[in-house]
C-alpha cells in the first residue's frame, strides 16, 4: 500500500475517535494541503515524499481546530479561498444563497446589474457572484479589519477582471452613494442568539470571529434587521434581497421583511438538507 494512503487510514481512525464529523475527508484534506496536491492526486505522492508534518496537522484537527484554519483554504462553489483566524469560514449552506442570487441576476433584464454583499467575510458570496455573473458589478462590505484583509487577498487573487470593490465599514451605514440604485442585496449576517452559546460546536464558537456569529438582540436577529433597513435604502424599486438565517429562524425572518415597509414576494427558501435557510424579498415598485 502507498505509505501516504496507509497513514491517511490511520489518521481517519484517530479523527473518528476524536469526534470529527467527516474524518476521512478531513484526513485527506490535511494530507493534500501538507503535500501541496489536490485530494484527487494523493495517490501520486511517493513514499519518499511523505511529509511527517501531516501528523502535526492531524493533531491540531484532533484538538478541535477547524480544518480550514489548518489548511488555510476553504472551498466555496467554484472557488478556493484563503481563510484563517479572524475570518468566518464559509459553509456549504451559504452556497445555496449565492446560487439563488446568481440565478436571479441571470433572469434580470439588466445589462450590468449592481450587487451589494453585506458582511462579506472572506469574500465568498461576492466573488462567486462576480465569477458566475460576469456582467455584474459587486460591492462587498466588511467592518472587521482582519476579515477585511482576508477578503482583500482573495479579491486580489481571484477577481482578475476587477468586478468586486471592497469597502471597510459597517453595513448599516455603508454605500449611501448607491441608495436607490442597487439591483440585488445579499447577506450572510451574524444571527445566532447568545442563548444558544452552549449548543454551538466548539470549532465554531472558539475559532470563528464572535462578530460573525452572534446576531444581537434576544432572538439573534438584530443584524438581520439592520440588513433589512440597509437593503430597503439601497435597492431600486423592484430590486431583490436575500439574507441567510438559522434553520429555526425562517418564520421570524419572514416577518422582518414586512409588507408595510414595501416588501413583496417574501419567501422562505431551503438549503440542500431541506431546512429553512434564507429569506428572499422584492422591494415594491411603488416605493
Amino acid at each position: 500500500m502507498n505509505m501516504l494512503l496507509d497513514e491517511i487510514a490511520r489518521a481517519t481512525a484517530r479523527l473518528a475517535e476524536a469526534g470529527a464529523a467527516s474524518p476521512r475527508a478531513d484526513a485527506e484534506e490535511l494530507a493534500a494541503a501538507v503535500h501541496r496536491v489536490k485530494r484527487s492526486e494523493l495517490h501520486s505522492v511517493t513514499d519518499g515524499a511523505f511529509d511527517a508534518r501531516f501528523w502535526e496537522f492531524v493533531a491540531r484537527r484532533e484538538a478541535g481546530e477547524p480544518l480550514q484554519h489548518i489548511t488555510g483554504r476553504a472551498f466555496f462553489r467554484y472557488l478556493e479561498l484563503k481563510v484563517g483566524p479572524g475570518v468566518f469560514v464559509p459553509r456549504p449552506e451559504t452556497e445555496v444563497v449565492a446560487g439563488w442570487a446568481i440565478d436571479t441576476l441571470r433572469d434580470m433584464d439588466v445589462s450590468h446589474p449592481l450587487v451589494v454583499d453585506l458582511g462579506t467575510g472572506s469574500g465568498a458570496i461576492a466573488l462567486s457572484v462576480a465569477q458566475e455573473s460576469p456582467r455584474a458589478r459587486v460591492h462587498a462590505v466588511e467592518k472587521d479589519p482582519k476579515a477585511y484583509i482576508h477578503a482583500g487577498h482573495n479579491i486580489e487573487e481571484i477577481d482578475v477582471a476587477g468586478r468586486v470593490r471592497l469597502h471597510l465599514g459597517d453595513f448599516g451605514t455603508a454605500l449611501t452613494d448607491l441608495n436607490g440604485t442597487v439591483d440585488l442585496v445579499v447577506s450572510n449576517p451574524p444571527y445566532i442568539p447568545m442563548s444558544e452559546w452552549e449548543y454551538v460546536p466548539h470549532d465554531v464558537r472558539d475559532y470563528d470571529p464572535p462578530d460573525a456569529l452572534w446576531g444581537g438582540g434576544d432572538d439573534g436577529l438584530e443584524a438581520i434587521r439592520v440588513v433589512e433597513r440597509t437593503a430597503r435604502r439601497l435597492l431600486r424599486p423592484g430590486g431583490y434581497v436575500a439574507v441567510e438565517h438559522s434553520d429555526l429562524q425562517g418564520n421570524a425572518v419572514y416577518w422582518v421583511f414586512a409588507e408595510e415597509n414595501g416588501w413583496r414576494d417574501v419567501r422562505n427558501r431551503r438549503d440542500l438538507t431541506n431546512r429553512d435557510r434564507f429569506v428572499t424579498a422584492r422591494l415594491s415598485t411603488e416605493v
